[in-house]
């Protein structure tokens, strides 16, 4: 029996024989070219045949997983005719007089190595999209078939890495599992394998032999854990796990539509976080009660210049009429830090997750803050909106964010444009500050919301994109949870309601002392609804709370 250890990015139990993906490759041609207009038309009619199989990708990812997975072929069309991406290729094939391969290749490996020095885990991610689509541009000119598994029976699935276009055109009757050598929890790869439902494990490294093909393997997508010749012992304990696994899923299903209650009466909302328009699915199929956290950076990062006020409207408007009736609570802009876009032209800083950064920028560029803040009452109109303002430190920048507010709502008022009178005004509690001083600031908003990611970094003094800190960065830890009990606190008294929205909101074993010291709102990835969901009705608050209080007034156990 061999144990081998990854990095568990979709849960669940597989069995069966290991499988290595067949990748049809064609070797790189590399020459120059005296016609360079005749080259670069060869390269554009690659990338109207790649934009045409890509749109036909995100019709089939539609139909089998819905419109998650189909937004990440979109990207891939909007990546293939992207302008720096087509600008590059095209100085390498006219100044450089590259054949087109050639430039494709380089032009790759150029913007592949410029995601991967990003320190945002989610932009390095994007190399394997850049690699991927110029890998079909590739494809298409040397007239490769793409390959695939060629096996009679359901395999366990191994590749160094998996493009999401080879995810999705697989047969996934013969996928019991996924394992790749390189990839990370926020590739494509790994949110469709989630998505689809099937155990994934990336980070494997070079563990996973070529002669270990065709032998018995288990995966454990919830530990990263993968045996390959398991004993009758360990076949047996993993076995009754996965059959564990389908049946509390069963059950969840059967919570849809019930309310977030207490054996004792004490009630939640769940909600959920979501990055674009298309996540609102998602958050239906798996009865989200509400939109905690709309980032609507997503409509920067997306653009090469600024986006428009009619833009953002008709992507707000979007999400606020399919959530119908239920609230909707968007957060400004928040870059900066780890989310860097070229075209704001923020100076490089030697700090930059304590320097110019979210509410900061739009405060002192308030032509931005005023594009997005008229979109957003005008789509109002559509729906229940909440507004939220990122990484406050300061009562005056609440106040002075409540002007800006004001002054566009007359302005929308004068210009006969409809809005809700009823919008409701928040921040996010990210710093120790916003913290020592939420007593004065519950009088100026309507509700709190804590980002218990950056709450940690800066309470902590840790780094939250540092993996080498590991337990270091501790969420858990007495100092954070006392905050949160202190921020609910101070919501209580003034009257308002308190939510969180970072990732420890979907941690069940928070659930209870969350309930405990007085969270109104917990707000979480669609698919972590119906667990949190199971987790708070398994709860009696007459039980719990007394402990847990107890032990918050003393001295919170280490975790």
């Amino acid at each position: 029996m061999i144990t081998i250890q990854g990095k568990g990015v979709s849960a669940g139990v597989g069995i069966g024989p290991l499988y290595f993906y067949q990748r049809a490759q064609a070797a790189l041609p590399r020459y120059t070219v005296e016609d360079t207009d005749a080259e670069w038309h060869r390269f554009k009619g690659a990338q109207t045949g790649a934009i045409e199989q890509l749109g036909e990708l995100a019709e089939k990812a539609r139909a089998e997983a819905g419109d998650d997975a189909a937004l990440l072929f979109e990207t891939h069309q909007m990546m293939a005719e992207d302008l720096d991406y087509e600008e590059a290729i095209e100085q390498r094939i006219t100044e450089q007089k590259m054949n087109a391969e050639a430039a494709i290749s380089d032009t790759a490996d150029q913007f592949a190595a410029m995601f991967e020095a990003m320190e945002d885990t989610y932009m390095q991610a994007r190399a394997a999209d850049v690699r991927d689509v110029s890998r079909r541009l590739l494809d298409i000119l040397s007239g490769t078939v793409a390959g695939g598994i060629a096996s009679d029976v359901p395999v366990v699935l191994a590749a160094d890495d998996l493009a999401p276009s080879e995810t999705i055109q697989m047969d996934k009757t013969k996928i019991l599992g996924f394992i790749t050598a390189g990839g990370s929890g926020s590739s494509h790869t790994a949110i469709l394998a989630r998505t689809l439902g099937i155990p994934a494990i990336v980070g494997v490294g070079a563990a996973l032999k070529a002669d270990y093909a065709g032998r018995e393997v288990i995966v454990d997508g919830s530990t990263g854990n993968i045996v390959i010749d398991p004993d009758d012992m360990t076949r047996d304990r993993l076995m009754k796990k996965r059959e564990e696994a389908l049946r509390l899923q069963r059950l969840l299903e059967t919570l849809k539509g019930q309310p977030n209650i207490t054996k004792d009466g004490k009630t939640v909302r769940v909600y959920c976080n979501i990055a674009s328009p298309e996540d609102v699915h998602a958050v239906q199929v798996n009865d989200g009660g509400g939109i905690g956290l709309f980032r609507s950076e997503f409509l920067y990062l997306n653009c090469d210049d600024f986006p428009g006020e009619d833009q953002q409207f008709e992507a707000y408007k979007q999400v606020l009429a399919d959530m119908e009736d239920k609230e909707v609570i968007i957060r400004t802009l928040d870059i900066g830090a780890d989310k860097k876009i070229g075209y704001f032209g923020l100076p490089q800083e030697e700090n930059p997750a304590l320097g110019m950064r979210a509410l900061r920028i739009c405060l002192t560029r308030p032509e931005i803050f005023r594009t997005q803040l008229r979109a957003l009452y005008r789509a109002s109109a559509f729906g229940k909106l909440g507004i939220m303002f990122p990484m406050v430190t300061s009562v005056w920048e609440v106040r002075e964010a409540k002007r800006i507010c004001e002054e566009v709502r007359r302005e929308l008022k004068a210009e006969g444009v409809p809005y809700s009178e009823d919008v409701k005004l928040g921040i996010m509690i990210e710093t120790p500050a916003a913290v020592m001083v939420s007593d004065r600031l519950a009088k100026e908003v309507d509700f709190f919301s804590v980002g218990t990611n950056d709450l940690t970094q800066y309470t902590l003094a840790c780094d939250r994109q540092n993996n080498d800190l590991g337990r270091f960065y501790d969420p858990h830890h007495p100092a954070v949870v006392r905050m949160l009990k202190l921020v609910a606190d101070n919501a209580h008294k003034n009257g308002i309601w308190v939510g969180i929205c970072g990732e420890l909101a979907a941690d069940l074993t928070m659930t209870e002392t969350f309930l405990a010291i007085g969270i109104d709102e917990l707000s979480v990835s669609p698919r972590a609804v119906l667990p949190l969901r199971n987790a708070v009705r398994m709860t009696d608050t007459r039980e719990t709370s007394p402990r847990i209080l107890a032990a918050l007034a003393d001295e919170y156990p280490a975790h």
